[in-house]
């Protein structure tokens, strides 16, 4: 277990902990949240021991590996495969010992390597890289062919293969595809040992980890609860503070209003005293602050008739060779369409097609003579410029627009007025995606095309993000990750694959089971029958397996909650109970192996129904 016991820690005499404690038992999966500038990050570098803290401690089991993703992969000539291999250094090392080792040291080298499975690492290795985007064709690649953020993947591979007891992931998605993020969703959920994870992505804080780790107002509160929970728990114990804070208040103002009627009345003057006393001893409880509302103010455009933008034949790509062909697109302005598609299959190229960045090499496309478009890609908040405020780039944009309506339209975005004068080198990451967002929208688009807008977000500003364009009254192309921001604002999906462009017509739930379908072990192929059409008890009965199969996992899932709570209790973990706290992590591992595996029938089970009901 990881037990943080009342640590204290400042940075140039600003606290970020004081007094902070929590425990991690061992094996759970936990979501670190907390606003920007808490110091998460910070706390992964005090659990590395990178950093001394100033007071408290940081306790967990003698020789327990902890593993991250601190750096990227160097652009080096080793393939990705050998790679990731290498970032299990015991086996490495037993590896090379092999070469040379004689006798009875030979056969404890041999005997170790049996008991870490070393003979099935590069299987290993190479399924970690392919859920991460990685063919198979490429793991002989050297690194040095890759760009910084393919190489953040082969190093986020490694840490996976080497398998730490304590696995510290630091907003992991950020570099990841849908098809990547919802691979590693479900390996975590599965990881063997401890994971803490800092994410602002909901879904993946719903799906991956059980528990949340909140860090606030310099202290640490554990929830055993996915994040969804954890929110209607803060949200509960935030409205009971404020009832206690106001009750208290009440009191005080009470007590206080005998003092001041009667303090100058001798006959009063001892009740008024004692009244005085107990103010005074009154441990007051502080009301909650109401978190600052984070926005995004978008202009609206005007309304074009349809389609803004019909592409007939149409085929697009770089220096002249077609990337996209048979393209056969309409888009009117209240379209919401999501791009799925595995990285590198033309997502980014049909985004920069729409948004005029690359020119139609066959076919045919009309745009509204008055169409404005406003495009925001990844790469764009690294092209600001970094020597300049953001009043300055607007200034840039309308010279001729008094500053006070720049700034009014910087606060919009939740850039404040200290913000809309800081250089933007100086800027957080979500300050910077905010201008870029400012910038794109600036011209009241009637198309905006968002090529992961969420990278440098926290929740509260996808939030936002999402009610802005929900707003929005122009049509919205989204390239994203996050599974929960395309479900509350895509209502088409378009797949991007094989080179072409084509309705996706199920829903995200059915696009995530398909990807992860494409993961699970391949079962042995069967002689091919021809199909024969259900009957309809068969369809009954196959129904009545999946209400089954279902009810089987919510008494699962409520039976995790409960031992998640149980091991969430500070005193279970006091000394003398070591056998009943052992006995509490035994059930709830048997519990997770036997939700794991309901889950997994139960979507057999949805797969049996659904395609009885189709045949």
């Amino acid at each position: 277990m990881l037990r943080i016991q009342s640590i204290g820690y400042s940075v140039e005499g600003r606290p970020l902990f004081e007094e902070a404690s929590a425990t991690i038992p061992t094996g759970h999966k936990v979501g670190l949240v907390g606003p920007n500038g808490a110091g998460k990050t910070t706390l992964f570098r005090i659990i590395r021991g990178e950093l001394t803290l100033d007071t408290g401690t940081i306790e967990m089991p003698i020789r327990a590996r902890i593993g991250g993703v601190s750096q990227e992969v160097p652009s080096s000539e080793v393939s990705i495969l050998d790679t990731v291999l290498a970032a299990d250094e015991e086996r490495a090392a037993l590896m090379a010992e092999a070469e040379t080792a004689e006798g009875h040291r030979m056969a404890e080298v041999q005997t170790r390597l049996a008991d870490i499975d070393a003979w099935s690492a590069e299987a290993r290795a190479a399924t970690i890289l392919r859920g991460l985007g990685f063919e198979p064709e490429e793991h002989a690649n050297p690194c040095s062919a890759y760009s910084g953020g393919w190489r953040m993947r082969v190093a986020l591979a490694g840490v996976l293969f080497a398998q730490p007891d304590l696995l510290l992931l630091d907003e992991p998605t950020n570099y990841l595809d849908l098809e990547g993020a919802l691979w590693l969703e479900s390996y975590l959920a599965k990881y063997p040992h401890t994971v803490i994870v800092i994410s602002h992505d909901r879904g993946l804080l719903n799906r991956a980890v059980g528990s949340i780790l909140h860090l606030e107002d310099r202290k640490l509160a554990y929830y055993g609860t996915p994040y969804d929970g954890f929110v209607k728990l803060r949200a509960e114990k935030r409205a009971q503070q404020a009832a206690t804070a106001k009750k208290q208040q009440d009191r005080r103002d009470h007590l206080q209003s005998f003092v001041d009627r009667f303090r100058a009345k001798a006959s009063k003057a001892k009740q008024a005293q004692a009244r005085l006393k107990m103010i005074e001893r009154m441990d007051m409880v502080t009301a909650p602050e109401e978190a600052a509302k984070r926005v995004f103010t978008f202009p609206q455009p005007d309304e074009l008739s349809p389609p803004i933008i019909n592409i007939d034949g149409g085929a697009t790509g770089y220096d002249g060779k077609a990337v996209l062909h048979r393209l056969n697109l309409r888009i009117d302005q209240d379209d919401r369409i999501a791009l799925l598609g595995k990285n590198g299959q033309g997502k980014s190229t049909l985004s920069k097609l729409l948004a005029d960045r690359l020119p139609l090499l066959e076919g045919h496309m009309n745009r509204s003579s008055k169409l404005r478009i406003g495009y925001f890609a990844q790469h764009q908040v690294d092209e600001l410029h970094l020597d300049e405020t953001p009043l300055q780039h607007l200034q840039r944009e309308r010279p001729d627009t008094p500053p006070a309506k720049l700034r009014a339209r910087l606060a919009g975005f939740g850039l404040q007025a200290a913000q809309a004068d800081t250089e933007v080198a100086r800027l957080s990451g979500g300050q910077k995606a905010r201008l870029s967002l400012l910038l794109a929208t600036l011209d009241a688009p009637h198309i905006l095309i968002l090529d992961e807008p969420t990278n440098h977000l926290d929740i509260e500003s996808r939030e936002a993000l999402m009610e802005a364009l929900t707003a929005y009254n122009g049509a919205v192309i989204l390239v994203s990750h996050d599974m929960h921001l395309l479900s509350m604002v895509a209502d088409r999906l378009w797949l991007v694959s094989n080179g072409t462009v084509k309705p996706y017509e199920d829903d995200l739930d059915a696009y995530r089971a398909l990807l992860l379908s494409r993961d699970a072990p391949a079962k042995p192929a069967k002689p091919v029958e021809k199909p024969k059409r259900p009957s309809r008890d068969r369809i009954l009965e196959l129904r009545a397996e999946v209400r089954k199969c279902e009810g089987r996992v919510e008494k699962l899932e409520e039976m995790r909650e409960k031992l998640a709570k149980k091991l969430a209790d500070p005193a279970l973990y006091e000394d003398g109970r070591a056998n009943e706290l052992a006995t509490w992590n035994k059930k709830y591992a048997e519990v997770m192996d036997g939700l794991h595996k309901a889950e997994g029938l139960w979507m057999a089970a949805q797969e049996h129904l659904d395609k009885a009901e189709t045949a």
